[in-house]
C-alpha cells in the first residue's frame, strides 16, 4: 500500500460502522491518551468578515498505529461547515487516507459521550436526558445507548416541533422510550444522566435540579464565552475535561464558573482518558456527580477514522490517490 492513499468519501464511510463499533474505537483511544498518547486542543482562527473560523486538532495514537486529526472552516461566505480528515501511519508517516471528514463527525462525537457516560456513570441507570435534538444530540443517544440499557429517555429542545419529531424518530429506533417534554426542568429532573448537545451560550438547565449521582455530559460549547451549564452544575460536580489542556482555552462552562468564584482552578479531577486507562479514578460513590466536558478532540477522529479505513480497505470502498513523499517532490 506504500505511496497510495485511499480518499474516502462521505457517502463510502456513511453506514460503515455501528454506533457500538464507534464507541469501541473511541474508548481505545481515549485508554491510549491515558498512558500517555499525545494530543493538542483545537487551535482556532477567525474573521469578522466574512465571519468565520478555520480550526483544527491533532493526535498520535500509537497502539493503533495512526495519526491525524481535523481541519475544518466554518461560517465563511457559504455558511456551512467542510471537514477533512487526514490520516497518516504513525510508524512510516506515510498518508493512509483522506477523508470528507463531515458524515462521521456525530458519530465520532456521540461516541467520546458515550465512552465518558460508560467510564462514569452509575452501572443501574434506567432514565436519561437529552437536551438538543440535531444529529449531535442523535449521535449522542445512538451511542449512550449501547453502554447502558436505558428505560426512558426525554428530550426537550425549544422548539416544540424538532424535539416531537426527534423523539418520534429515535422512539422507533432504539429499544427505550423516547419522549419529548415541555421543558429542560422536566427532562432533567429524575434523570440518572444528562447529556446536552446544543448550540445555546447560556444554561440550558438548572444545576439545583441534577438529583444526587447524576452523571452530566456536555459537548455543544468549546468557547470561552459560552456555556450549556451553569456554575452550580460545575461546582456540584466531579469535573473531567478530554484534555486539561483545553480546559483553559475553551471550556467556557469551567470557565465562566471559576470567573463567578464556584470552582478553582484544581478543581479539575481527571482526563477522560486517565479514567478509561485506569491511572486515575472516575466515580467514587454512588451520590457523586460527574460532569464530563467533551469540546471535541482528534482522540475520538484518529480513532474512528482509522476503523473506519480498515473497513474501506476490507470492503473495497474509496479512490486511490497519489501523494508524493517530499524527498520526489522536491
Amino acid at each position: 500500500m506504500s505511496g497510495s492513499t485511499l480518499f474516502l468519501t462521505s457517502e463510502d464511510v456513511a453506514g460503515l460502522a455501528t454506533p457500538a463499533e464507534y464507541v469501541d474505537a473511541v474508548r481505545e483511544g481515549y485508554r491510549q491518551r491515558g498512558e500517555g498518547a499525545p494530543a493538542r486542543p483545537r487551535t482556532r482562527l477567525t474573521t469578522d468578515d466574512p465571519p468565520g473560523m478555520l480550526t483544527g486538532y491533532t493526535a498520535i495514537l500509537p497502539d493503533t498505529g495512526a495519526m491525524g486529526g481535523y481541519m475544518y472552516a466554518a461560517g465563511f461566505g457559504a455558511g456551512d461547515a467542510h471537514f477533512v480528515l487526514p490520516l497518516f501511519d504513525a510508524d512510516s508517516g506515510e498518508p493512509l487516507a483522506v477523508f470528507d471528514g463531515a458524515s462521521m463527525n456525530p458519530l465520532k462525537t456521540g461516541a467520546t459521550g458515550a465512552v465518558g457516560v460508560d467510564a462514569l456513570a452509575r452501572g443501574s441507570v434506567t432514565d436519561l436526558a437529552v437536551i438538543g435534538s440535531g444529529a449531535q444530540a442523535r449521535g449522542q443517544l445512538r451511542a449512550a445507548a449501547t453502554v447502558r440499557e436505558f428505560e426512558s429517555v426525554r428530550v426537550f429542545s425549544p422548539t416544540r416541533e424538532n424535539r416531537e419529531s426527534f423523539a418520534d424518530r429515535m422512539d422507533d429506533e432504539l429499544d427505550p422510550a423516547v419522549r419529548a417534554v415541555e421543558s429542560s426542568h422536566a427532562a432533567v429532573d429524575g434523570a440518572d444522566v444528562v447529556i446536552t448537545a446544543t448550540t445555546a451560550s447560556e444554561p440550558v438547565f438548572d444545576g439545583d435540579d441534577l438529583a444526587d449521582g447524576t452523571h452530566v455530559t456536555i459537548m455543544g460549547q468549546y468557547h470561552p464565552e459560552k456555556r450549556e451549564v451553569d456554575a452550580t452544575t460545575v461546582a456540584r460536580s466531579t469535573y473531567f475535561p478530554d484534555l486539561r489542556d483545553r480546559v483553559t482555552r475553551d471550556a467556557g462552562s469551567f470557565l465562566l464558573a471559576r470567573e463567578e468564584g464556584a470552582v478553582s482552578e484544581d478543581h479539575v479531577h481527571a482526563e477522560l482518558g486517565e479514567v478509561v486507562a485506569g491511572t486515575a479514578p472516575g466515580r467514587r460513590s454512588a451520590g457523586e456527580i460527574t460532569l464530563f466536558d467533551s469540546g471535541g478532540t482528534a482522540i475520538e477522529t484518529v480513532a474512528a477514522a482509522h476503523m473506519l479505513y480498515e473497513k474501506a480497505r476490507e470492503e473495497g470502498l474509496g479512490r486511490e490517490i497519489e501523494f508524493s513523499p517530499a524527498s520526489q517532490a522536491f
